[in-house]
Order: structure tokens, then C-alpha cells, then sequence
């Protein structure tokens, strides 16, 4: 099983690459579901194809899907959250606060991505691809798992008297953790346009993403110009100028190390239905496969090495120049805010004793000091 999730800022294109994907990944003859998780579903409009809560076939090996997220919470939610409310109101907490705490901020994103994860095993598809909300939310989708399993051991520790009901649910949030960290399972194609605003949010997303552990393998410049050959009459220098700041940007990112970018050209009529989307694979994959993606090799998040008085610590993180990078320990966690995306990071247990005494960046990641004594920082 494979599954690839397609995000991007809104209004990139994401929807329509994602369904390009899915019906290149069908014509190859793999068995693909695409799924929506977009609150605003367009996945339908993209195949031409009326798509609902189940999945129904587009084409030969092609089905999809758009997950309702509200219902989910109207039938998967209530329950758990009542027993939950029943334990805590039992360890103390009056029947006020206890309601609210229940109240799980994104418990609809949390429980979509539970959908995602019900169909790909269930299902008898050997490929998935999600079409993602815009960047933000998928950010959000993707850190609830662990915000979640934080949340519950916060409120009840790490071994406390739980429901069989809670306890099921810890499983499953690590299940859901372990399924988005496994690079040989799940994997993100980002989606931009080659403007500067859209490729600054890109690049934060890819920290972001780094943080969690989640691995990208490749990115996708969508709508870019055509090529000058065809350019003809009063509109050629417009086109020619904004094909050249496209070309400028697509230059920095690649000297920022962020590199290869593939390159879908934009489309006079709009792509809807099974030939237009296929004509987009052929342009964005050729013959190649389209899992095999273009990013870079996984590394490790973390890699610790012995230095003279304690140790080094490098985080596989890409940064741009002007990223804000916060460090601090947290307990026997190092939390690291890059760009205003925070993440807990639990050190390995020889670097726990040590305090932090000074951090820099270069081409491969964050490179964080750190004294072997026993004081904190």
C-alpha cells in the first residue's frame, strides 16, 4: 500500500495534479482510490464524476471519494467523547470542565484522516491519493496525532487509569503517527505556483513537515506559461515577462538546494474529465512512475554525535535564510518553533542530562550544541 498526499496553498492546483496522479497511477494498471479531504470538494468537478461519502468508480482501476468530515463527527465522536467525559468528571474534574475538555480542537480533521486511513487498509486498492485542504490545514491533519496523544497523556499520564475506549484510541493515534512517519508508506507532493508568496509558504511548509517526520518527495510548480515558441500578437511581451519572473523564481528555489521541481504548464481551456487529466500526467511524469516522485533521499530527523564536552545534534530541517528558529528545553524534550510551527521533540536518552549551549544552521539542517553535565537550559 501506498499513499500519496497532494497539498498546496489554496488555489494552486492541488486537485487537479492529485486526480492527474490517481488516473496516470490507474492507466499504469494499479488499483487507485483518490480521496478529498478538502472541505471545499472539487475532486468530483475535476473527473466530471458526482462523487460522495463512499467510494464510487470513475474508470477502469479508478475510484474516488470525498470524506465527509462533519458526519463523522456526528457518528464517531459522540460516544468516545461521552465516555471520556465520564472518566474525568471521575478523577475530579466537575461536569463543566469535563465537557470541556473533551471538546478536541480538530477532532473533525482528526477523524478525516482516520477515514483515510479505514479506506487504504480496507480497501482493495494498492494506491491512495489525497487531495489535502490548503497548506495550513493540512499542517493542522497531520500534527494531530501526536497533539492528541499528548493531550490524553497530559490529562491522564502515561499509565493511568484509562477506559478500554481511550486506551483504544491512544493505539490508534500512534497507529495514525506511525503510518504518516513511515516514508515507505506515506509520502507528500507539494504544489505551488511559481510566484514568491506561494513559494515563501512552501518553503515553511517543507520545515514543517520535516519537523514531524513526515518525508516529501517531490515538488510540483504548476501553471507556469508556455513556452515563448508559441507566442503570438499583442499579448506576447505580457506573457514573455511573467514567464520570465516564473523562471526567476523556480532559479531561487533551486539555488536554496530546492530542487528538482516538476513543471506543469498552464492551460488555456480548464483540465475536467479523464483525457484532459491525462494529457497533465503525460506532461508532468512522461514514462516515469508517478510514486517514484523527485525529492530528495529520506534522512533521519535526528542524528547525535560525541563532541568535545558533550554532544552534537543535527536536525534534518531545511531553512530558509530568513527563517525564525526558536530552541528551548521542555523537560527531557527539546521544542523547536521554525516560522511559528512548534514541535516537542523527545531527546535520546544520553543527550537528557545535558543542557543546550549554542545552535547554527547550514546546508543540511540545524545543528544544535549541547554540554554533557547535568544542568538544564
Amino acid at each position: 500500500m501506498r499513499i500519496l498526499l497532494c497539498t498546496g496553498k489554496g488555489g494552486v492546483g492541488k486537485t487537479t495534479l492529485a486526480a492527474a496522479t490517481g488516473a496516470a497511477l490507474a492507466a499504469r494498471g494499479r488499483k487507485t482510490l483518490v480521496v478529498s479531504t478538502d472541505p471545499a470538494h472539487s475532486l468530483g468537478d475535476a473527473f466530471g464524476h458526482r462523487l460522495g461519502a463512499e467510494p464510487s468508480e470513475v474508470d477502469t482501476l479508478l475510484s474516488g471519494v470525498q470524506v465527509d468530515s462533519r458526519t463523522l463527527v456526528d457518528t464517531s465522536w459522540d460516544r468516545l467523547r461521552g465516555e471520556l467525559r465520564t472518566v474525568l468528571a471521575g478523577a475530579g474534574l466537575d461536569m463543566v470542565d469535563a465537557e470541556e475538555l473533551t471538546v478536541l480542537p480538530g477532532v473533525d480533521e482528526l477523524l478525516a484522516l482516520t477515514e483515510v486511513r479505514r479506506l487504504a487498509e480496507d480497501g482493495p486498492w494498492e494506491t491512495v491519493v489525497v487531495d489535502c485542504g490548503p497548506t495550513a490545514e493540512t499542517l493542522r491533519l497531520l500534527a494531530l496525532p501526536e497533539a492528541v496523544s499528548g493531550y490524553l497523556t497530559r490529562v491522564f499520564g502515561p499509565r493511568g487509569r484509562v477506559t478500554d475506549s481511550v486506551r483504544r484510541l491512544g493505539a490508534h493515534l500512534d497507529g495514525l503517527r506511525g503510518l504518516l512517519t513511515d516514508p515507505s508508506v506515506t509520502t507528500v507532493r507539494l504544489v505551488l505556483t511559481p510566484e514568491r508568496v506561494v513559494v515563501a509558504e512552501a518553503r515553511r511548509t517543507l520545515s514543517s513537515l520535516a519537523l514531524r517526520g513526515i518525508a516529501v518527495d517531490g515538488l510540483i510548480a504548476n501553471r507556469l506559461m508556455p513556452a515563448p515558441g508559441i507566442w503570438r500578437g499583442g499579448a506576447a511581451s505580457w506573457l514573455r515577462t511573467r514567464r520570465t519572473q516564473q523562471d526567476a523564481v523556480l532559479a531561487e528555489l533551486a539555488a536554496a538546494g530546492i530542487a528538482p521541481v516538476a513543471r506543469v504548464e498552464h492551460r488555456a481551456v480548464e483540465p475536467v474529465g479523464l483525457p484532459a487529466l491525462l494529457e497533465i500526467a503525460a506532461e508532468l511524469y512522461g514514462s516515469e512512475d508517478p510514486l517514484a516522485g523527485n525529492g530528495a533521499p529520506v534522512t533521519p530527523l535526528l542524528r547525535v554525535r560525541p563532541a568535545t564536552g558533550g554532544y552534537t545534534l543535527r536536525v534534518a530541517l531545511p531553512l530558509a535564510r530568513d527563517a525564525e528558529v526558536d530552541l528551548a528545553r521542555v523537560d527531557d524534550d527539546l521544542a523547536i518553533t521554525v516560522d511559528g510551527f512548534r514541535r516537542l521533540i523527545a531527546l535520546p536518552e544520553p543527550l537528557r542530562p545535558c543542557r543546550i549551549t549554542g545552535a547554527e544552521s547550514d546546508a543540511d539542517g540545524l545543528v544544535v550544541h549541547l554540554a554533557g553535565n547535568r544542568g538544564r537550559g
